[in-house]
């Protein structure tokens, strides 16, 4: 599917998540963007009341393009446990609390697992996933997906990365992304394959809207 070219200039990460910033500066620094995120222009955040990672992606990447005036790029992204049905999936960020404790969150979904008897690698598959939405003022928006599968480990490893990193092993690895360089967690430095699920998703949106 052709997707609208996006042009060098200004373009707002509608993000105020510190890591997620980060991670998306880094993926967009070789395309001499002026970057600037929702959060230092001070844009108030949205609420999320989608329930897919599209539906929120488009929320966060709409309200920063209406309010800026400017293109926006919006992440929403999750850990997605198999034995946890799922979750904790959209509601990633929300089960780190108000004080974003991941330290907790990880110990939530290992005490859950254990509960559910998750005692094997075979039941302690997890996910992780990203979707991009770009969005323009005028009302045009373009989606991109990413996904990577791994297993859930216990305990943590590894201070690197943010989030739920610690404790997710991705397929073909014998280190979690938090023991992973920000290079080597994005496995991808514009030419290669992609490891993680937003490097995965930046590629396409790179591919489809940067590109040529």
């Amino acid at each position: 599917m052709a997707h609208r070219k996006l042009e060098p200039g200004k373009l707002v990460v509608a993000s105020h998540n510190k890591g997620k910033i980060r991670e998306i500066v880094e993926l967009l620094g070789p395309y001499g963007f002026e970057i600037v995120s929702a959060a230092e222009l001070d844009l108030p955040e949205p609420d999320e009341t989608g329930v897919t990672f599209e539906e929120n992606a488009e929320i966060k990447a709409v309200a920063s393009a209406r309010a800026a005036g400017l293109p926006a790029l919006a992440d929403d992204s999750g850990f997605c446990v198999e034995a946890l049905g799922g979750d904790p999936g959209i509601y990633s960020a929300r089960w780190a609390g108000p004080d974003k404790d991941f330290a907790m969150a990880m110990r939530t979904i290992e005490e859950k697992l254990q509960s559910a008897g998750a005692d094997t690698p075979e039941n302690r598959r997890g996910s992780f996933v990203a979707v991009l939405c770009l969005a323009w003022p005028d009302g045009d928006r373009a989606f991109f997906r990413g996904e990577v599968e791994g297993q859930v480990v216990w305990p943590p490893r590894g201070t690197q990365g943010f989030g739920y990193d610690p404790v997710f092993q991705p397929d073909g690895h014998d280190r979690t992304f938090g023991e992973m360089t920000s290079d080597e967690k994005h496995g991808w430095s514009g030419s290669g394959p992609a490891l993680s699920h937003r490097a995965r998703a930046f590629r396409l949106f790179a591919e489809s809207c940067l590109k040529g």
